[in-house]
């Protein structure tokens, strides 16, 4: 076990729910992934910080050190917008852990214009969901020894709008971000819904989530005048966003809750259930969607 680097607050001594669990967060970083992160360990929890930003990393696992008197926070080092990388965080971690307790898929990306990643796949739905996809079925077996345990996807509300183009996933024919990032947030949902009913008996639950419109440094990975414009929105916008802080809570509370202990295949808002679209309780989509995206994430062989 971790020893402390600093004493506890009160509220860290009279509450550590998480105490000898095991946590991972991707994109941990930044935004709702850093405060979760934080948040969980507050609780107790050991905490794997997974970020493409060694430097960056480094600094936010210091202060989360620093804030939560946890020193049992790490940090893995992955662009989950490479196969491989995720591939060998997933080994990596296999490696160096024996339990999994907790996975919240929270990275995710958002890009004005088209790009492709190292795999040749459209970067919005690389990243936010087939990463998803990916490195939860790497880990799987461990959650399921882990059992109970849950999977968390941090999906949007922007889902709502979003449709699973079987003839365009890569968004080739026309792309225009909206639709790109709400056909990636609807996978999540599906990729929840479906990932519930492979794993029902096995004390794995999975569940999606709309954290909110949260005043972030996301979509400023944009270059030039577009992510200057996501700033001036999110300054301009302001009233009308969630703190980062109100964006992890439900994160961190279907990670920590015993109010939803055993409970799967839920979509959540507001720390509460809510509805999702009519296509996202589409089994059909959801039973294809699987089967494109394990084609889609099969390791390549060389000719």
């Amino acid at each position: 076990m971790a020893t402390m680097t600093a004493a506890p607050t009160p509220q860290q001594t009279t509450s550590r729910p998480m105490e000898g669990k095991t946590v991972m967060a991707t994109g941990a970083s930044l935004g709702i992934g850093r405060v979760t992160a934080l948040e969980l360990a507050r609780m107790g929890a050991r905490v794997v910080m997974v970020c493409r930003n060694p430097d960056k990393g480094q600094a936010v696992r210091t202060e989360i050190i620093r804030s939560s008197g946890n020193d049992a926070v790490e940090l893995m080092i992955a662009d989950l917008g490479s196969q491989d990388q995720i591939r060998a965080l997933a080994n990596d971690f296999l490696a160096t852990h024996d339990r999994l307790d907790v996975l919240v898929n929270n990275a995710g990306a958002l890009n004005m214009r088209r790009t492709t990643t190292v795999d040749g796949y459209e970067t919005t739905f690389a990243v936010n969901h087939l990463g998803y996809f990916l490195l939860t079925n790497l880990l799987l077996d461990l959650l399921k020894r882990s059992a109970p345990s849950r999977i968390v996807n941090v999906s949007s509300r922007a889902h709502l709008n979003g449709h699973i183009n079987f003839d365009d996933l890569n968004c080739e024919k026309r792309y225009a971000a909206g639709r790109a990032y709400g056909q990636s947030k609807l996978a999540n949902v599906l990729h929840a819904y479906e990932l519930a009913r492979r794993l029902e008996g096995t004390g794995v639950t999975a569940n999606a989530l709309h954290p909110g419109v949260v005043r972030t440094g996301f979509g400023r990975n944009n270059a030039g005048v577009v992510g200057a414009l996501f700033g001036v929105a999110q300054v301009v916008g302001r009233a009308f966003y969630v703190s980062e802080e109100k964006g992890a809570r439900t994160s961190v509370y279907l990670a920590s809750s015993p109010e939803v202990e055993g409970v799967t295949g839920k979509y959540f808002s507001l720390c509460r259930e809510a509805q999702s679209s009519a296509e996202s309780h589409d089994t059909g989509v959801a039973r294809r969607l699987w089967d494109v995206s394990e084609e889609m994430t099969r390791p390549r062989t060389s000719a």
